[in-house]
């Protein structure tokens, strides 16, 4: 389905993409902690709506 060029491609994309992205949240955490300071708060209550939203679907329906 693939060539070898193409998976080595892909391979070695993977690997160079997974290391800038890691090295730029480094670079940036201090930053994210003072600017993004109670965004885990929020991500919890969003979690926590979606999943009152399915039990009351799932109780409702039967």
């Amino acid at each position: 389905m693939f060539s070898t060029g193409q998976l080595i491609f892909a391979a070695l994309f993977l690997v160079v993409f997974i290391a800038i992205i890691s090295f730029t949240y480094r670079k940036d955490k201090n930053l994210h902690k003072k600017n993004y300071k109670g965004v885990l708060w929020v991500f919890i209550s969003f979690v926590t709506f979606i999943i009152l939203l399915f039990l009351i679907k799932h109780f409702l329906k039967n």
